[in-house]
């Protein structure tokens, strides 16, 4: 598991203004991306970065990088909490619901659309996206907008930025730990 993908994927989690971030990656060896994973977290723990593989298959590896204390604040909104309740998640237990995303994403079952509540997503427009099979939404960008247009594209501008920055900031040197806030 490479710097470059995180600062590449993650950046928005990395500076502290988004609660997680997921992208997937080559697993030619469980081994090496579990030690990768283990090194980087070494690294980013003590930052309040926590980074998992949520699965691995076919030689890809899905992986969550996230803030715990800002996905324990994401989820006690009152319409992420309803949400996830249906899904069987218990709100007040931000790790359990990390290990209950885990087991559905590896059920043969549908995909977790409530993933949306993991990575910053407004629960109105995770609620719309569920409730719309994924149609009639205003815009996209890093996610399917059925609630607050403008406050959407503002919030996609400052990730863009975000990650442009970093990556041209870990270009130049910046090592990861420097470019992570504490939080």
């Amino acid at each position: 598991m490479s710097e470059y993908l995180v600062v590449r994927h993650c950046s928005p989690t990395l500076a502290g203004i988004k609660t997680g971030n997921l992208f997937s990656c080559v697993c030619p060896c469980l081994k090496d991306l579990i030690k990768g994973l283990s090194d980087l977290n070494k690294k980013l723990t003590s930052k309040g970065i926590c980074i998992l593989p949520l699965r691995v298959c076919r030689n890809r590896a899905l992986i969550y990088v996230y803030r715990l204390h800002a996905l324990k604040r994401d989820l006690e909104n009152p319409c992420a909490r309803d949400l996830l309740l249906q899904y069987g998640y218990r709100p007040e237990n931000p790790r359990a619901c990390v290990l209950h995303l885990i087991r559905r994403i590896r059920s043969a079952g549908e995909f977790p659309h409530e993933i949306g509540l993991f990575l910053s997503y407004p629960p109105e427009d995770v609620l719309g996206f569920i409730r719309n099979n994924a149609c009639g939404h205003k815009c996209s960008g890093c996610w399917k907008v059925y609630g607050d247009e403008q406050k959407a594209k503002n919030t996609f501008e400052k990730y863009n930025v975000c990650s442009k920055t970093y990556f041209q900031l870990w270009q130049q040197g910046k090592s990861i730990e420097q470019l992570t806030v504490a939080g």
